[in-house]
């Protein structure tokens, strides 16, 4: 059964289909960190609004299929498959490892580990 972490991350996920970041945005805190390693982490919603408006302009849509998660306090851990959709309509389906803190309900930290090369970014 999922802890209630899981479930807000998983809804968290599920945000990404509608490609809204000021409801992505919703789901942080106002300090929140955003790291896709190894590029350099985004501080702060400001910092982390530029960039997901930034990634989203570059993409027709994103699906994020959670395939596992653990939790243990308020540590989440996710196994999963982000499918991005160029504008061309070319699909990139991209397995990613995410670890998401949470402080009173909502992410405080989000380091997301994947292979830059399978991202097309290497």
């Amino acid at each position: 059964m999922a802890s209630e972490n899981e479930k807000i991350v998983a809804a968290f996920c599920d945000t990404w289909k509608r490609m809204n970041v000021d409801e992505m945005l919703s789901y942080m805190t106002e300090d929140a960190v955003y790291h896709n390693i190894p590029l350099d982490p985004l501080k702060g919603r400001s910092e982390i609004r530029k960039g997901l408006h930034q990634f989203a302009g570059m993409l027709k849509a994103v699906e994020i299929k959670i395939l596992n998660s653990a939790a243990a306090g308020n540590l989440v851990i996710t196994e999963r498959v982000d499918t991005m959709v160029m504008p061309d309509g070319k699909r990139i389906d991209l397995p990613v490892a995410g670890v998401f803190e949470l402080k009173d309900g909502k992410i405080s930290a989000w380091r997301d580990y994947f292979d830059m090369k399978m991202a097309g970014m290497g």
